[in-house]
């Protein structure tokens, strides 16, 4: 079960959405296709990626945001840049561009903390741009909880696309990352199941003060826990403004 699109336009041009994928992308072309599954892309990977020993020893702490640019193949990128498409405008049209971006990054570095917390010792890189992303997810789920997510469900041969809102989708997201975490050995490498679910807390958490500057409780009432359509937007912020007796 995986989302493939949302029903939600934006009402402004998602520039750094945008361009977190082309550099992702860019990255991933550049590095992973020309070195492929050889010796370098590993030496690359440990120079880049966040290594939990590293950062216990104070060493390396650029990685905390290098290795959100690292991919280890063409799923991996490929997932994580479809989840960041879907879930990404909305969240930006709400927090602006700069304010997007400093939240992405800012997500991104405390899943990897979040990940060296449970293996502060690991020799293991972690790559990946899914903390960040779901930061994202936690801080969409916050401001959009009602919102219409299609999902596809693949049981063998049989497959359907249905939508969902969020809150269902994101939840069980969020539960099978914790759920995966507690049963994984974090020796043996794999999913960095810890990053997803620090970086899901965290994004919603960071997601609060733009929640509250919105409205808090009143957004969603006047939303329905779904984005504001773009063509509503004028309509919702006159909503904002306390009514005045005018003569």
């Amino acid at each position: 079960m995986f989302p493939i699109r949302d029903h939600n336009p934006s009402g402004r041009t998602p520039y750094v959405t945008y361009a977190l994928i082309a550099i992702n992308v860019i990255i991933f072309a550049s590095f992973n296709i020309p070195l492929g599954e050889s010796r370098a892309l590993n030496v690359f990977f440990t120079e880049w990626g966040m290594i939990p020993a590293f950062i216990s020893d104070g060493e390396r702490l650029y990685s905390l945001v290098t290795s959100q640019f690292l991919h280890g193949g063409v799923m991996h990128i490929g997932g994580n840049m479809l989840f960041l498409w879907i879930f990404g405008d909305n969240l930006e049209d709400e927090m602006g561009h700069v304010g997007f971006l400093v939240f992405y990054l800012v997500s991104g570095v405390f899943a990897a903390l979040a990940q060296w917390i449970v293996e502060p010792a690991s020799l293991i890189p972690t790559i990946g741009a899914s903390g960040a992303i779901a930061g994202v997810m936690g801080g969409y789920l916050l401001l959009f909880p009602k919102a219409k997510v299609d999902i596809l469900l693949i049981l063998i041969i049989f497959f359907r696309v249905f939508p969902v809102p969020a809150w269902l989708m994101l939840g069980l997201w969020f539960l099978l990352q914790v759920g995966n975490g507690v049963a994984s050995d974090p020796d043996l490498g794999g999913v960095a199941y810890w990053a997803h679910a620090g970086g899901f807390v965290v994004g919603l958490l960071l997601a609060t003060p733009t929640f509250f500057k919105l409205g808090g409780i009143r957004f969603w009432q006047e939303t329905h826990g779904h984005p504001p359509h773009p063509e509503a937007s004028y309509k919702l912020t006159q909503s904002r403004i306390p009514k005045v007796r005018r003569k």
